[in-house]
């Protein structure tokens, strides 16, 4: 069946099956209204465990079934929601930030469409952009980083040779984001150190970005390892490498016209206007338990 168009689309909250929702990175206020209206009209909501906070099941949830999805396969899943949507009841599945990010949401939603039940993603705002929020930065900066890489590191689920952060760090102008990487940050600063990189590229380390706990730890390749030893973060943490963490060194954008390029004739260029969307300056385990995790 053809997806319908944007003109035909209803509204998030109008629309038919099971919403798979995400949760933000963990303060309940950076839920999104149609999460929130979603969740809170649910009868059933099924919930990613201790990645999703507390405080937004007890404020938003606190009248329907909640189900810990931590632990429980496809199998368990599957009939548990397909159950609840055909005898009638709302159900809402909650993902930890955004279902797109380094989550498993395809695989539940294919898995319902195969028994006829509908299902459609609700984005949800993911930690790294929390995190850059808490370094009071962008990820994209002016002259900085032209680049975004959401990334994570070689391991259980990862080979070596599909890990590409040493190339992403070697682009110079990109900033790059890893999620799942908290318990391999010394592994990955050893392996960007031995590839030759600068070890006095910026690293900051953003635990539990958005919560009530979160701890910003900065350094750099070849500091940032003993300092998150040091503070004992094994998960739950973004690792963000790139000059754009520090929030200087920009040049001024041509968004702002008049006020960027000085000139007092009024005259902005097309190629000036047309090419640039920075804002102003500033200063400087997953399965189908429930999306992405920035640990």
């Amino acid at each position: 069946m053809t997806s319908p168009t944007s003109s035909e689309q209803p509204n998030y909250t109008e629309r038919e099956g099971i919403p798979f929702i995400g949760a933000g990175p963990g303060d309940p206020e950076l839920l999104t209204v149609a999460g929130r209206q979603l969740v809170t009209e649910a009868d059933l909501v099924v919930h990613a465990g201790s990645l999703v906070n507390s405080e937004l099941l007890d404020e938003f949830c606190a009248d329907a079934e909640q189900v810990n999805s931590i632990g429980k396969d496809l199998e368990e899943l599957i009939p548990l929601m397909t159950e609840a949507y055909t005898n009638g009841r709302t159900v809402a599945r909650l993902h930890s930030g955004d279902p797109a990010i380094y989550g498993a949401a395809l695989e539940q939603m294919d898995a319902l469409a195969a028994e006829d039940v509908p299902t459609y993603l609700v984005p949800g705002v993911t930690s790294a952009f929390a995190a850059s929020a808490s370094l009071r930065t962008q990820l994209t900066l002016n002259e900085v980083s032209n680049h975004v890489v959401f990334t994570r590191p070689q391991g259980k689920t990862l080979s070596a040779e599909e890990d590409h952060i040493d190339e992403f760090v070697g682009f110079g102008d990109t900033t790059v984001c890893i999620y799942l990487g908290t318990h391999a940050v010394a592994e990955t600063m050893d392996r960007l150190l031995d590839a030759g990189h600068d070890p006095e590229i910026p690293v900051a380390v953003v635990y539990h970005a958005s919560w009530p706990d979160e701890d910003v730890i900065k350094g750099t390749i070849g500091s940032i390892a003993k300092k998150i030893e040091s503070a004992g973060y094994r998960a739950s943490a973004l690792v963000i490498i790139g000059d754009a963490i520090t929030g200087s060194a920009y040049e001024r954008s041509y968004l702002y016209g008049d006020w960027a390029s000085g000139s007092e004739s009024g005259d902005n260029s097309s190629d000036e206007t047309e090419t640039t969307t920075e804002s102003s300056p500033i200063d400087a385990n997953i399965g189908t338990n429930g999306g992405e995790s920035n640990e």
